[in-house]
């Protein structure tokens, strides 16, 4: 739900963010060296045609203090009832845009949406998802909750709700 936010880069505002909840975000100092293997004439190419792949990071999602993440206003339109807040945080996204990684928190209230190809984990908080003509999906914590492209949702959320989700656009 809701438009991606700003990009963050693993080797510097992620590693800010996390060093704020006192995580060690496990990130090298720089980009990954994209040199050749030893001995070959062959520069290595990226798996992303050129482009350099992401580093590979840590960064644990309850310890990032809600103050880290960034408004995601709703329209208007879907709010149903209550007065639900959205925020979040891109921690990584494709050169393309096509897919997104991050964490989204919303409070309690009840509210639509059309959602996108998404996998997501939920971290903490409880929300009942009731598909437009399908299933009613209840999440927890440690839940994990595959959305198709395309699919009309209502999101009643009883407690403040936070997952990690990948989005494939």
């Amino acid at each position: 739900m809701g438009a991606p936010a700003d990009r963050l880069r693993p080797d510097d505002t992620l590693a800010a963010m996390t060093a704020a909840s006192g995580v060690d975000a496990k990130t090298p100092d720089n980009e990954p060296d994209l040199a050749a293997e030893p001995g070959s004439d062959i520069a290595a190419e990226s798996p992303t045609g050129g482009d350099a792949a992401p580093a590979s990071f840590v960064v644990n999602i309850p310890g990032i203090a809600d103050d880290d993440l960034e408004p995601d206003p709703l329209d208007p339109s879907q709010i149903v009832s209550g007065d639900p807040v959205v925020t979040g945080k891109v921690l990584w996204e494709a050169p393309d845009g096509r897919q997104i990684r991050g964490i989204w928190q919303i409070t309690p209230g009840v509210v639509t949406d059309t959602e996108a190809n998404e996998l997501f984990v939920v971290v903490s908080g409880r929300a009942t998802i009731e598909v437009e003509g399908g299933s009613v999906l209840e999440v927890g914590p440690g839940d994990a909750c595959v959305l198709r492209e395309g699919d009309r949702t209502r999101w009643t959320v009883h407690e403040t709700l936070r997952k990690a989700y990948h989005i494939s656009l």
